[in-house]
């Protein structure tokens, strides 16, 4: 129970702080920032390997970019705001790894995160995942449609 209510904790902070990244930041170029937090540890998950993927017509998934969480669990340069256009897409998280690195045995070997993108106009989209080695939860802040 204490675990529920440190989360919506979380959940309610990342709400209430977050913010559509203004239209002339660094981030504006970038309109899909991921954070991920160890919930065992209390910290930012650093060196999580993760995938973009976008569905293709056929229902397949392509793959658009590979890269890793910064130190401070974060990951800002996933795409491009020209490269993010309306469709499904899909965040694969290699959970296992990670967890291995600390030297557990989790239960998820990755996990995904699939949404719809830029249906109502361009969006930003700021995703946050809390793991544990036998859960995770996610949560999304999406800033109203810009021009």
């Amino acid at each position: 129970m204490a675990f529920h209510s440190v989360f919506l904790v979380f959940l309610a902070g990342l709400a209430f702080f977050s913010e559509a990244a203004p239209l002339d930041s660094a981030d504006s170029k970038h309109p899909l920032f991921i954070k991920i937090l160890d919930s065992v540890r209390g910290s930012p998950a650093p060196n999580v390997p993760v995938k973009l993927y976008k569905e293709a017509p056929d229902g397949s998934w392509e793959l658009l970019n590979s890269k890793q969480t910064n130190d401070n669990g974060e990951l800002h340069e996933l795409t491009t705001k020209e490269e993010f256009v309306t469709g499904i897409y899909k965040i694969e998280l290699d959970t296992a790894s990670y967890w291995k690195r600390l030297g557990l045995n989790p239960f998820h070997h990755h996990a995904d995160v699939v949404f719809t993108a830029n249906d109502a106009g361009y969006r930003h989209y700021s995703i946050a995942v809390l793991l544990s080695p036998f859960s995770y939860s996610t949560t999304a802040v999406v800033s109203e449609p810009v021009e």
